[in-house]
């Protein structure tokens, strides 16, 4: 199907702003203590001039473009689309099998080298900055990506991703820069329209990682040759300022309330005409602040993918090679990570819901100090004042641990019978036999000492097995614990007042389970057949050997049977 005539196409107007993934702007940064960066001009004529001179320029799709316009093309993420036009900077026309539209240039990313389906450019900036500078070039092979053209060699192919990162970089800190002086500080003036609590809830920590951006693209800068790119050693700098991405983990965690209450205030006319001038005045690109808003999120899925293709193009015999791998396997961490937190919050509901189907609750609520569950199990208990062997089921909380109570007749309800506090506490297993804190014989068993007094909890599992995996879920939790208190992760007071409305709203309309215990993660890896191995650090040295009668079904199996209670 041939490209339709160029003058006959038009991008749409303005793009909504739930279907934005990705915001551009000609302009970058400033204020930076180099002396500002140069203004980039748009230069998708090199793409254009391909695309015109018959060259088959094909693109493969990062997001996925989800609309119901006539106009435009819907793809999933991975599609490959053909470029027919690229003539407008945020707008591009392409072609999927017999269909045809139009679509977000920063939705896709464009094949270096149409033989090999090599991707590296990001059409985030739709621009591409030969020596770190947009200047013009006589010749387009020679500071594109040469789309189209024969394979060019490694070092020109690095050259023109390191020219790629520190593009986008400067574009994003003009993103930041805007979102920052052109939406938050106005919102600030006006206290008839925004309290505090709004504010943290619409824009988070953007500040903070606007300070820490402009330290990290300083450091970038310093390490850019702008003579001769492919020599630029910039994988140092991701190592030194690892810790620093960290505070995206707040932000990702935010953004969900951030639109709600965006979409909130929206319904107010008033909001959106503010919001408007706010971006006139900033001369900022017809972008919702929405859009703008969901930038930071993109960034930091984004960083993996330039590093793994950095590294691609770096030879091991680089200086930057090593510097780059561990990056990558830094950069990777820190998503996984945010995505574990991210799913975390999303269970916050289930959780508040399961401790108000609890009878008798007593004390602070789970919420106050604790965001996932870890493990649950039924086991007897021994505690040392009383020395008398009690059944309760016990749910392990990260930073504390809850114990409930069957009720007599009707199985399915619970009631609050304590909690221990985990920070205080350490796993200490037991050997089988006698016991000489609690002076009975004991097998499969462990216990819970306070480490500021002399309290002990005695547990004995049914089961060597479910001794094993209590003892790894204790780890887990240490882990998670330690894990949190480097990034700062914690729920939000705005995020628990809504779990707390959730619950409220399921209990007026349905009524509230008994029983069913909150959403956790994927069960621990299963216990194989076969030899046992305690974790390390504890004593048993011996395995055993058994034969399972049946896998361990998921929490909520076990809990399906259970019925709302009723009075």
């Amino acid at each position: 199907m041939d490209a339709p005539p160029r003058a006959a196409l038009h991008p749409p107007a303005r793009r909504d702003s739930h279907r934005s993934s990705a915001m551009e702007t000609g302009e970058m940064e400033q204020a930076h203590d180099r002396g500002g960066y140069p203004a980039p001009q748009r230069r998708l004529g090199h793409v254009n001039d391909l695309v015109s001179g018959g060259s088959v320029v094909n693109a493969e799709a990062v997001w996925d473009h989800v609309t119901m316009a006539d106009r435009e093309l819907a793809f999933k993420a991975g599609d490959v689309i053909k470029v027919l036009d690229a003539s407008n900077k945020d707008w591009w026309w392409g072609q999927i099998d017999e269909e045809e539209g139009w679509f977000p240039a920063s939705f896709v990313r464009l094949w270096v080298n149409q033989e090999e389906n090599n991707v590296v450019e990001a059409a985030e900036s739709s621009s591409e900055v030969q020596n770190g500078h947009a200047e013009a070039s006589p010749n387009p092979s020679t500071d594109c990506l040469c789309l189209g053209q024969p394979t060019q060699n490694r070092d020109q192919m690095r050259a023109n991703v390191i020219n790629e990162i520190m593009s986008t970089e400067r574009h994003y800190i003009k993103h930041l820069k805007d979102i920052c002086e052109g939406y938050l500080r106005q919102c600030k003036k006006r206290r008839d329209m925004f309290n505090d609590d709004q504010l943290k809830v619409i824009f988070g920590n953007i500040e903070d990682i606007y300070r820490f951006q402009l330290s990290f693209v300083r450091d970038l800068e310093k390490q850019f040759n702008t003579e001769e790119p492919h020599l630029s050693e910039i994988g140092p700098c991701f190592l030194e300022h690892q810790d620093g991405f960290w505070i995206y983990s707040e932000y990702c965690n935010n953004h969900v309330d951030s639109c709600m209450e965006l979409t909130r205030l929206m319904r107010d006319a008033r909001y959106q005409h503010f919001f408007e001038a706010c971006r006139l005045v900033q001369q900022m690109i017809d972008i919702a602040i929405d859009g703008y808003l969901l930038t930071p999120v993109q960034k930091i899925c984004k960083y993996p993918l330039q590093l793994a293709e950095l590294l691609k193009y770096t030879v091991q015999e680089h200086s930057d090679y090593r510097y780059v791998a561990a990056a990558l396997a830094v950069m990777r961490n820190v998503t996984q990570q945010i995505n574990e937190r991210k799913r975390r919050l999303e269970n916050i509901d289930k959780i508040a819901q399961w401790q108000a189907s609890v009878l008798d609750w007593e004390g602070e609520d789970i919420l106050d100090r604790s965001s996932e569950l870890v493990y649950t199990g039924e086991m007897s208990w021994i505690y040392q004042p009383y020395g008398r062997s009690q059944t309760r089921i016990f749910f392990l909380f990260d930073h504390q641990m809850v114990l409930c109570k069957k009720d007599l007749i009707r199985r399915d309800i619970l009631y609050y019978k304590g909690r221990i506090d985990m920070d205080r506490y350490e796993v200490i297993d037991a050997i089988d036999g006698r016991d000489d804190d609690f002076n009975v014989s004991v097998k499969n068993a462990f216990k819970l000492a306070n480490r500021d007094s002399d309290e002990i909890h005695l547990f004995l599992p049914k089961k060597l097995e479910e001794k094993i995996r209590w003892l790894r879920a204790f780890q887990e939790e240490r882990k998670m614990v330690q894990e949190d208190e480097k990034i700062g992760f914690e729920i939000s007071e705005y995020q628990k007042r809504q779990a707390a409305l959730t619950v409220r709203r399921v209990t007026k309309h349905k009524g509230v389970g008994r029983s069913g215990p909150p959403a956790h993660p994927p069960p621990l890896d299963p216990v194989n057949p076969g030899q046992f191995l305690l974790p390390d650090g504890y004593g048993q040295a011996d395995g055993y050997e058994y034969e399972p009668k049946r896998s361990t079904s998921p929490f909520w199996q076990n809990f399906s049977r259970l019925a709302p209670f009723k009075k």
